[in-house]
């Protein structure tokens, strides 16, 4: 039986590299984005189905959840990567801006794994991934929205762990630094004229395959020229005179 695979922001970029890669083992993908012509590319290219969608909102997901189990009868990967950059200035504060930024990076994970999760159950469990970024991990202050949000994600991940395991679901998260994506594109010649190295999409998609198989809660670093590892918190102290509280 082919693993059946829904993928957000699958128009280009990492969505993109990991519905090829997951279609060359055999997978049938269903493939979400905003920008309906590139998903629909992607689908021809991967032999998939695209559904042109905003993540950010609840009728998208359940409507890719839907069109999964309509074609295909089953749902076994859900690779919750849509994102786009925040570029909210504190000092001259874009509300609209910070919502749609929220919406697609925070909105789209949660809507997305809601939605998802019954279908996932019915088909006997399968993997969540989430694509946060190194800024969920650190305090990057190039874009402090953008860094909320990948903190936020990645602290749905750990505490959803436990509990989505109990149902058959690994949820899990990649963690990428810099990327040769569209989402990155305005900075590309700076980074190379610094001689900075920057993974490939496809660099990404290898450790989201990797992570659909590994533990609930697991964060993989990805980096250039390393092999993606798992982040592991240090902890915290306990109460004064009590023990020190488990750490996921």
């Amino acid at each position: 039986m082919s693993t059946v695979a829904l993928i957000t922001g699958a128009a280009s970029g990492i969505g993109a590299a990991v519905a090829r890669r997951l279609s060359a083992g055999g997978a049938r993908c269903v493939l979400v984005d905003l920008d309906g012509e590139g998903a629909e590319r992607v689908a021809k290219e991967t032999g998939g189905v695209a559904l042109a969608a905003d993540v950010s909102t609840e009728q998208a997901n359940h409507e890719a959840v839907e069109l999964a189990g309509r074609r295909y009868g089953r749902l076994d990967v859900v690779h919750l990567n849509a994102g786009i950059a925040a570029g909210v200035d504190l000092g001259a504060f874009d509300a609209e801006r910070y919502r749609t930024a929220v919406g697609v990076n925070v909105d789209g994970v949660v809507f997305g794994i809601v939605a998802a999760l019954p279908l996932l159950r019915r088909s006997g469990g399968g993997a969540v991934v989430v694509t946060s970024s190194l800024a969920g991990l650190v305090g990057y202050d190039g874009d402090p929205i953008y860094t909320m949000t990948k903190h936020a994600v990645v602290g749905l991940v750990r505490a959803l762990a436990v509990p989505l395991a109990a149902d058959g679901v690994r949820v899990s998260a990649v963690c990428p630094g810099f990327t040769d994506t569209p989402l990155v594109a305005e900075a590309r010649a700076t980074f190379v004229n610094a001689g900075f190295p920057l993974l490939t999409a496809e660099d990404v998609a290898a450790a989201v395959e990797s992570a659909c198989y590994a533990d609930p809660g697991t964060l993989l670093i990805v980096q250039p020229g390393r092999q993606p590892v798992p982040y592991r918190y240090a902890g915290v102290p306990g109460p004064a005179g009590g023990e020190r509280p488990p750490t996921p």
